[in-house]
């Protein structure tokens, strides 16, 4: 058989099974062959792989895109994501009638991205409850989120006024008759914080540790108990998205002790890497916040584990300048889609000995069982040549100037990590190569319409 695409002699990576030396053939933008080392078969490109990893390319679960600078953030961020190995990626999308914006903005994401893309439907309304099976499939998308964080006078003030526990609820009954569902829930009991934040704010307070400190990790844990005991009476599977904090897990633990529903652990690279007593100052701003090494360790315990089964960034392109002037005024969130791979290669796999299928499985296989995204997410004869290829000993500096986003910082910037990705491959098509954009790359990037 002659191949389009030739990874030949390659560390491959099965994620969640191991890892083995071969190669692999590509045909038509599929895995057509997996290949002993050294078989002799002949392809139109070759790449040698040797000494190398070649992982299934990354699926961000977790970002923002349209809070840089809009609809253009579909052509910014996909280049930053495909220099990270990220070949997908999973947003949030909020409006006030998703069945008539969603269609628009995929037409934006189809004309601009250069990688594959797909939905979550962020729920703020009854509205959006009511009409949510019919618009998930007419759309394809299988997965929403409720903000806890928007409930009462912090939600009000972003225009949401019906976020409450009868819309959670609400949106789990409703979630679980979606084939394949699963709702996402952002856990953070808004409520107390102005208990913490004021006597913090009176004592001139504005350094990182003070935003934990205003939103301690215990707040998190009330909430997740809440989501997971209302999930078990609804009799829908939840995903607790970008958890934060040791004392959340042990929660989690707890719920899955009893019969019930799946209960979903997705936390975020810098949940696993950044801490509340660093040195980045409001750059490090984010909800929930950076905690302590404690739950850093917790959480990446969580991961070799499995009790973590996916692992995103939260990606948001937004400006420096919004970073400012203190901590309580500063926007939150940061960039960290061309980061991702990077840094859990560096902490997790140098650092502390978690294997790299374990780490692939995390951002590849179990989010696309997750989200029922077909044929992608692993090494499989049939299945997308999609691939992130990775020298697991190469340093990668991060400077914000080379990672095509909108944004022009990073929380991990002038940090040098381990783990520099080599290529991306999406489909087949190589469209980064050594921290660049291939200049004959065009917008390759498809709609991932979910319909299990």
């Amino acid at each position: 058989m002659k191949f389009d695409l030739l990874l030949k002699n390659a560390d491959l990576v099965f994620p969640g099974e191991g890892v083995y030396t071969g190669s692999i053939g590509v045909l038509d933008g599929k895995i057509a062959a997996i290949l002993e080392s050294n078989t002799l078969s002949h392809a139109r490109k070759v790449v040698d792989c040797t000494d190398l990893w070649v992982l299934p390319g990354l699926i961000d679960p977790h970002t923002h895109i349209g809070f840089g600078a809009g609809e253009k953030d579909f052509a910014t961020e996909s280049r930053s994501a495909a220099i990270g190995g990220v070949t997908g990626l999973l947003s949030f999308h909020r409006s006030g009638d998703l069945d008539q914006s969603t269609g628009p903005w995929r037409k934006s994401g189809e004309e601009q991205s250069i990688i594959d893309f797909g939905f979550h439907f962020g729920v703020t309304s009854r509205k959006h409850v009511e009409n949510l099976k019919k618009t998930a499939n007419r759309f394809g998308v299988t997965s929403i989120k409720v903000y806890l964080m928007y409930k009462g006078a912090t939600g009000a003030a972003k225009g949401f006024t019906e976020v409450d526990d009868a819309l959670l609820y609400q949106a789990l009954v409703e979630g679980s008759k979606i084939r394949n569902g699963v709702v996402g829930v952002h856990c953070e009991n808004v409520e107390v914080i102005p208990f913490f934040r004021e006597p913090l704010i009176a004592a001139g307070r504005d350094d990182l540790d003070a935003w934990d400190a205003q939103s301690p990790g215990f707040l998190e844990a009330e909430n997740v108990f809440r989501v997971g005991y209302f999930a078990k009476k609804a009799e829908c599977p939840v995903n607790i998205v970008h958890m934060s904090s040791a004392e959340s897990l042990e929660i989690v633990r707890f719920l899955r002790s009893v019969s019930g529903p799946p209960i979903h652990v997705e936390t975020c690279a810098h949940y696993l890497s950044l801490s509340k007593n660093g040195k980045i100052g409001a750059l490090g701003k984010v909800n929930p916040p950076l905690r302590s090494q404690k739950d850093i360790d917790a959480l990446w315990e969580g991961v070799r584990s499995g009790e973590i089964s996916t692992i995103g960034s939260d990606h948001v392109p937004r400006k420096r300048i919004t970073k400012g002037p203190d901590i309580w005024q500063a926007s939150a969130g940061f960039p960290g889609l061309a980061t991702l791979l990077p840094v859990l290669i560096e902490e997790g796999w140098h650092k502390r000995g978690i294997s790299i299928e374990t780490l692939a499985a995390t951002t590849s296989r179990n989010v696309a069982e997750l989200y029922s995204i077909e044929k992608r997410g692993r090494i499989v004869v049939g299945y997308d040549a999609s691939f992130a290829i990775v020298d697991p000993d190469a340093i990668v500096t991060i400077d914000p100037a080379k990672l095509e986003s909108h944004s022009d910082y990073s929380p991990f910037e002038g940090n040098s990590l381990r783990g520099k990705v080599t290529h991306t491959i999406l489909r087949g098509q190589i469209i980064a190569q050594n921290g660049s954009i291939c200049p004959d790359t065009g917008v390759v990037g498809q709609y991932m319409f979910r319909n299990p």
